[in-house]
C-alpha cells in the first residue's frame, strides 16, 4: 500500500499526488488536514472507479483510503476517452465582456438563460473566480438547475467559493477543485465566456 502525507499542501496538490499513486497502486492512503481536501479526494476516487473510505481522525486529520479493483482500470479508460463533441463553457467572471459592469451582468444572465436552447448542450459549465457568484444568484440558480436537469454538469471552483465566503449559499452545481478543472480544460474543447 502506498501512503501519502499531504497535510499542509494546497489544492490541487493532494489530488495530483493521489491520482499519480492510484494509477500505479491498488491501495493508496492519503492523509490530509481538512474536509475540503478529503471531499476532493473522494470525488477523484469515484471518478477513477476506486472504492473510497474516509476516516476523520480529528479536525485536522482525515485519512482517505483508495482501493482499486482490477476492472476499474479498463472501465475508466473507456469513460475518460469518451467525447460526444459537446463543449465546456468556462465562466471566470460574473459579467460578460469588458464594458460597463451593469451591462456585463445583464449579458451574462441572458447568456446563461439561453444555454438551455442550444443543440447540443454543453457537456459542462465551469465557474471560477468571481464567476462562482453567478451560481448563488437567485435569478440565475433556476437556469442552472434547469441545465443540470438536462444533464449539463455544473462545476464550481472550491477555492473561489471559499474566498468569497459562499459555502452556505451554494444550491446548484458541484464544488470542484483545480485539478478537476485543469483536467477538464485539458481534455475537452473549451469556450471561455
Amino acid at each position: 500500500m502506498k501512503e501519502i502525507d499531504a497535510k499542509g499542501l494546497a489544492c490541487p496538490k493532494p489530488v495530483v499526488l493521489a491520482k499519480k499513486a492510484i494509477t500505479s497502486n491498488r491501495e493508496v492512503l492519503v492523509i490530509v488536514d481538512n474536509q475540503t481536501a478529503a471531499s476532493n479526494l473522494t470525488k477523484l476516487g469515484n471518478k477513477m472507479g476506486a472504492e473510497v473510505s474516509v476516516v476523520e481522525e480529528s479536525e485536522t486529520e482525515f485519512r482517505v483510503m483508495f482501493k482499486k479493483s482490477k476492472s476499474s482500470d479498463s472501465e475508466n479508460e473507456g469513460t475518460n476517452s469518451k467525447n460526444n463533441g459537446a463543449k465546456i463553457y468556462l465562466i471566470p467572471t460574473d459579467t460578460m465582456g469588458d464594458g460597463e459592469r451593469e451591462l456585463g451582468q445583464i449579458l451574462i444572465k441572458g447568456f446563461i438563460s439561453t444555454i438551455k436552447e442550444l443543440d447540443p448542450l454543453p457537456k459542462r459549465i465551469i465557474f471560477l473566480n468571481s464567476g462562482v457568484k453567478l451560481a448563488v444568484k437567485k435569478d440565475v440558480i433556476s437556469y442552472l438547475k434547469e441545465l443540470e436537469d438536462k444533464g449539463v454538469e455544473i462545476l464550481l471552483c472550491g477555492t473561489c467559493i471559499d474566498y468569497y465566503g459562499l459555502q452556505e449559499e451554494v444550491e446548484v452545481g458541484e464544488i470542484s477543485n483545480m485539478f478537476e478543472i485543469a483536467d477538464n480544460l485539458n481534455r475537452e474543447q473549451v469556450v471561455r465566456i
